[in-house]
Parts: C-alpha cells; structure tokens; sequence
C-alpha cells in the first residue's frame, strides 16, 4: 500500500515524502490502542545524521 515506506525494528516506519526530499519517521503502537507518534521530521540530509532505531 505505501510503496514509500521501510519499517524497521520497535514498530517504526520510514516514509519518504515528495520524492524522497523529506523522511517521517514514525513509531506506532498496535494495541491496545492504535496509536501513531511522530520521531522525525526532516529532509533526506537529515535523516542520515541520526539513527531511526533510537529516536
């Protein structure tokens, strides 16, 4: 469905945004409510100064 996404471990998602000019990270929790809480917001430069496991 969201052909822009990578998930990686502790249930967080990557999307790329406009192209890959922009990368949200985001950590969601399945249970017992859906919850989604945002980690990053930022461009493609960035994000590969941080560590999406550990934000």
């Amino acid at each position: 469905m969201f052909g822009s996404a990578d998930f990686l471990a502790n249930n967080r998602v990557v999307f790329d945004i406009k192209g890959n000019t922009y990368r949200l990270v985001a950590q969601i929790k399945y249970a017992p409510l859906f919850l989604v809480f945002i980690r990053f917001v930022g461009t493609h430069a960035e994000y590969d100064r941080i560590d999406a496991n550990k934000i």
